[in-house]
């Protein structure tokens, strides 16, 4: 598997988040079964939940209340991250996008056959936000505690998302 990460600054009214990066995951082979089932069952075992399986929708948002992974079970297609006119990430099959809380994304292409798998940390609860997170907003991004566990079982989160303290 290789990992890449990015940070996002903010953008007109999306937020994005100013400590954490994104982090991308490219080459995740099935486990069981195919690769749909592989992401529900890793994301499970590693303590995520609310996992669904559809695809990423096609307008700009974000979430102010929770992180969020986005497994990439069948297809490909085009996602921006970071709000309008900012990052286009190339995701296929066998790709995970973890996003911290406050980041913007969108689908902006997809194949007929693309699936994603999606969950949140534990205890965290997704909103669904199109429009500027306003002073509350911005305090529970910057205060959402960062998961106990990576959704994929790796030390992603514990090495980028975590400080030395």
């Amino acid at each position: 598997m290789v990992i890449d990460h990015f940070f996002l600054s903010e953008n007109d009214w999306v937020p994005n988040n100013p400590h954490l990066p994104v982090i991308v995951c490219h080459g995740i082979a099935a486990a069981e079964g195919d690769l749909a089932t592989t992401f529900e069952k890793t994301f499970a075992r590693n303590g995520w939940q609310g996992i669904w399986r559809n695809g990423i929708f096609d307008y700009h948002h974000y979430h102010t209340m929770a992180h969020e992974v986005l497994g990439i079970a069948r297809g490909q297609g085009v996602v921006m991250l970071g709000g309008p006119g900012s990052r286009q990430v190339k995701v296929a099959a066998g790709d995970c996008l973890i996003l911290p809380a406050g980041t913007g994304h969108c689908r902006l292409s997809a194949s007929d056959d693309f699936v994603v798998i999606g969950g949140y940390p534990p205890g965290q609860d997704p909103d669904l936000r199109r429009d500027a997170p306003g002073e509350a907003g911005l305090h529970i991004i910057a205060t959402l505690p960062v998961p106990q566990s990576d959704p994929l079982g790796g030390e992603a989160i514990a090495t980028l998302w975590r400080s030395d303290d």
